[in-house]
């Protein structure tokens, strides 16, 4: 039975025989309207299993698969394929094909240097269709990249000042890009920025790319991306010039937006404000064809100014530009806080605040790093290291260090601020020791081997430790005397070595010479007796670890 307006039924396997023929017909309830018969062979409703992908070429992008209809007089009644490109969700409807029979299917205009993604699956002529195949991967065919990068500039406000930065979105699959730099003085600097390779001077997501240097002082910036066959047209983005001098009695803005419009512009607006918490704040309006502006007044040293261009339009305000200057520049403060904020077995990242826009009595260049080592490193001040950490790597472990850091702009370095450290041990935070503590077995076998006592506790680096602490504890049957001599233990009587079952490996370690020397003279007079063998021949009260494991007198001797 089904609903009304439901045009498909389910018959389960249950309810026909796994032989003959199977008639169905749909009718309605009550009354006398009847469809047509189907017949179905029973033995030919079988799934087959999915075909594999057995090759593929890159050019044509073209796939071939196996036959999975070959039983009996079965025949590939049609195949269904579909694909997609590599980091794509879902299968798309359109790219389902319902009309091969011929085992091999070719994608038209796929993309350049793509990594494609298929899958097949197949109808006999008796039989259902097959499931999916296992997916398989092949890249397209790589040609000349063509169009052009998407490049633009990442304007950021740091604790210093408002810096911009080149970035561009990813473009497919290429080796690399190649950005050159045109400064206002007329010089260029190109940067080769690969994609299998990392370096500082560049970071990426995975699709937004960026160059770690500043844009300051740059006119105009052009890229292009790469690959072995050829480039891409270079992209350009050409940026406004934009410059400012602090002396003490004037401030003087200057800009070149010759390159840019702005619709219904009716004016710019330079303003300076002192870096907070300071007092000092003006602008100035300048007509639209001008492009300077100068301020009059008391600037005073190591003070910062923030300068920033505006453009007023009939509708909105745009800020054009911002930057940080001095009319003269010392060396800053220090920096309020360094502190140690995770440390390993050969590695310490370190974590510090920066040094406040009032006090930094200058345009700080970078934060130095100094180990007692006399190892140096120059931390960068770009949005990349805005959080203010740095990891010092290649330390030795269990080691002592001390470390100073100091803020440098154009005035020199600042005050230094330390902080002092220990690597850990080992990856596992813990050591190695072992403690061995002798039975009255253990001293004969040392003894006749002529090896002398010693008590052992001794810490030991391992990387991958398997044992924490290893004991060897007797409680010996007999007690030493003031004089060393053996004697008979007593019941509910408490002997040196007894007490020493309970002792920490610390205690092991504190060992005085009293107790070796007992022991000396213990063994000495054994020897001296001459039938120390028999006297352990005799013994039989032993612990049950002695027993099972331990050596006795008689298998050491060889006798």
């Amino acid at each position: 039975m089904t609903e009304e307006s439901s045009s498909e039924g389910i018959i389960h396997h249950q309810q026909f025989p796994s032989h003959g023929k199977l008639r169905v017909w749909v009718e309605v309830v009550n009354s006398s309207v009847r469809s047509e018969e189907a017949v179905y062979h029973v033995e030919h409703i079988v799934k087959p299993p999915p075909p594999i992908i057995t090759k593929v070429s890159q050019d044509p992008l073209e796939i071939t698969w196996s036959n999975s209809c070959a039983l009996g007089d079965w025949y590939v009644k049609h195949c269904d394929v579909r694909y997609r490109t590599e980091g794509d969700r879902g299968w798309p409807a359109s790219q389902y094909e319902n009309q091969t029979s011929d085992l091999r299917y070719a994608v038209m205009d796929p993309q350049f240097f793509t990594i494609y993604q298929f899958q097949v699956r197949c109808m006999c002529s008796q039989s259902l269709m097959s499931d999916w195949s296992e997916t398989y991967n092949e890249t397209s065919v790589e040609s000349t990249p063509i169009g052009e990068v998407d490049l633009w500039r990442d304007c950021v406000k740091s604790h210093a000042s408002s810096e911009c930065f080149l970035t561009w979105k990813a473009r497919g699959v290429i080796l690399g890009y190649v950005a050159t730099r045109v400064y206002a003085n007329g010089t260029e600097k190109q940067t080769n920025v690969s994609t299998k390779t990392s370096s500082p001077l560049w970071v990426h997501d995975g699709r937004i790319w960026r160059l770690t240097s500043s844009l300051k002082d740059v006119s105009s910036v052009t890229i292009s991306a790469y690959n072995a066959l050829g480039a891409t047209d270079p992209s350009r983005l050409v940026l406004s010039y934009f410059t400012f001098e602090v002396t003490q009695e004037n401030l003087t803005v200057s800009w070149d937006l010759s390159s840019e419009s702005f619709d219904g512009l009716m004016q710019y607006v330079v303003e300076y404000r002192v870096c907070p918490p300071g007092p000092g704040f003006d602008w100035i309006k300048v007509d639209k064809n001008l492009s300077s502006a100068v301020f009059k007044g008391e600037f005073k040293k190591y003070t910062a100014y923030r300068v920033s261009l505006f453009a007023v339009t009939n509708n909105k305000v745009l800020q054009l530009s911002a930057s940080i200057g001095y009319s003269a520049q010392g060396a800053p403060s220090k920096v309020p806080s360094f502190k140690v904020s995770s440390i390993a077995v050969s590695e310490v990242t370190l974590f510090w605040e920066p040094v406040p826009c009032s006090k930094q009595n200058g345009v700080i260049l970078y934060y130095q790093i100094r180990t007692h080592t006399q190892k140096v490193y120059n931390v960068s001040v770009t949005p990349d290291h805005g959080n203010q950490t740095f990891t010092l790597l290649g330390l030795n472990p269990d080691q002592e260090y001390t470390v100073w850091i100091a803020a440098v702009s154009a005035g020199g370095p600042g005050k230094n601020v330390t902080a002092t450290f220990k690597t850990k041990n080992n990856e596992n935070s813990g050591e190695s020791s072992f403690c061995l503590q002798p039975s009255s077995t253990v001293d004969c076998v040392l003894c006749k081997i002529n090896e002398p006592l010693s008590w052992i506790c001794k810490s030991i680096y391992d990387p991958n430790p398997k044992i924490s602490k290893l004991e060897i504890v007797e409680k010996c049957s007999e007690a030493l005397d003031s004089n060393g001599i053996t004697s008979p233990m007593m019941e509910n009587e408490s002997t040196q070595f007894d007490q020493r079952d309970d002792a920490t490996p610390e205690d092991c370690c504190k060992t005085d010479s009293k107790a070796r020397e007992a022991y000396s003279k213990m063994v000495d007079s054994d020897e001296d007796k001459g039938d120390s063998s028999s006297s352990y021949e005799d013994e039989q009260i032993s612990s049950g670890y002695e027993t099972h494991f331990m050596p006795t007198a008689i298998e050491i001797r060889g006798d």
